[in-house]
């Protein structure tokens, strides 16, 4: 399954079935796209009242429609379950933004072309008086205009009706398969966002990953970490130089430390010969650092030294990871998506200072 689709609308433009759909209609509700059918027979789709707390099912009702349905409520709540499950598991770099509450939500991303964002420049002086009084210098910093292209990251799957309805008669649960493997695969692409060597361009935008990144701080990987030969005390080197590189840009911790899979059992190695504790244990001794995590996806010989805080980088989520239903082909075929529109954005100030340290040959 890797037919995974990356659909994109920015400053009036759409790129993807489903961007020109949005950008056609002006908004896509995915509420709408989740019919079920009801005990009736007939078929429903569950709207927010408009008023009252989102996370409440008090604040819901079942509307129902001409459209004929295909999964009941309690089928659509397994596939629920499922997409959940998946997306527990872990997600390096993703996660990390999640769990430091980086994260900047947006209202209606179905309804919203792209991200306007400001950049500010270093402004303003204190001045020291004594009597408070004394006119400073007039000054104000200069805003830069900046865009984001949002992405709508989703892959299709199919129910086959006639295991549906075997299930259904022998009261065995939906096989969920189908749509685990491609909740997998949105999660993979969405995390390759940050750790592979691709920019997104659309829309008078440019998404950026940890690894390519104009204003990143570059350090130069003189041996690799897993060469032979190479110590603890040098590889502690390396990490002091990626700290010192962030502090020189002016960015100060704390930092999470990403590494290739490769270099997960030489941290396990011991930091001196005989002694016990680890290289990595001696590394997470270093002030300001909040953890190391090994990213599959980082290619080899790569470390990421990166400030957990939001003017660094920080996850832009108007959808979470949710399945709808799609019917193509006048109607007559009736596929399932999973879908999210998210996109990790990574930053700096105007100066280019960056909170991000790149180790590499």
């Amino acid at each position: 399954m890797d037919n995974i689709h990356v659909d994109f609308i920015g400053r009036g433009q759409a790129e993807g079935e489903l961007a020109a759909r949005l950008l056609q209609q002006g908004r896509l509700d995915p509420g709408s796209m989740r019919p079920y059918v009801g005990r009736d027979g007939r078929t429903y789709v569950t709207v927010y009242k408009g008023n009252g707390d989102p996370k409440k099912l008090t604040s819901y009702q079942s509307v129902p429609i001409q459209t004929n349905g295909t999964l009941r409520r309690d089928e659509w709540k397994q596939l629920d379950d499922a997409v959940l499950a998946i997306s527990r598991q872990r997600l390096g770099g993703i996660e990390d933004l999640v769990s430091n509450g980086l994260v900047f939500g947006l209202g209606n991303a179905m309804g919203t072309t792209v991200l306007e964002y400001h950049d500010i420049s270093d402004a303003m002086t204190a001045n020291l008086s004594m009597d408070g009084v004394t006119r400073g210098e007039g000054d104000r910093p200069v805003y830069g205009t900046n865009y984001l292209p949002l992405p709508i990251i989703h892959v299709d799957f199919e129910i086959n009706l006639r295991v549906l309805e075997a299930s259904r008669r022998g009261g065995n649960p939906l096989d969920t398969t189908s749509i685990e493997a491609a909740t997998r695969k949105v999660l993979e692409k969405l995390e390759a966002l940050l750790f592979t060597n691709t920019t997104y361009t659309f829309g008078g935008g440019t998404i950026y990953s940890y690894l390519n990144h104009t204003y990143r701080n570059q350090v130069t990987l003189s041996q690799n970490w897993d060469a032979s030969g190479k110590t603890g005390d040098e590889i502690l080197a390396d990490v002091l130089a990626m700290k010192q590189a962030s502090i020189n840009a002016m960015h100060y911790g704390p930092w999470m430390i990403y590494i290739p899979t490769a270099y997960e059992t030489v941290l396990d190695d011991d930091y001196v010969s005989g002694y016990a504790k680890s290289i990595r244990t001696r590394i997470m001794e270093v002030s300001g650092i909040k953890g190391i995590k090994v990213v599959d996806t980082l290619p080899a010989n790569n470390i990421l030294f990166v400030q957990m805080t939001t003017d660094v980088v920080r996850l832009v989520r108007g959808m979470g990871i949710q399945v709808i239903e799609w019917q193509t082909e006048g109607k007559f075929v009736t596929k399932y998506k999973v879908i999210t529109i998210q996109v990790p954005q990574v930053r700096a100030d105007q100066a280019g200072n960056s909170g991000i340290v790149h180790l590499a040959a």
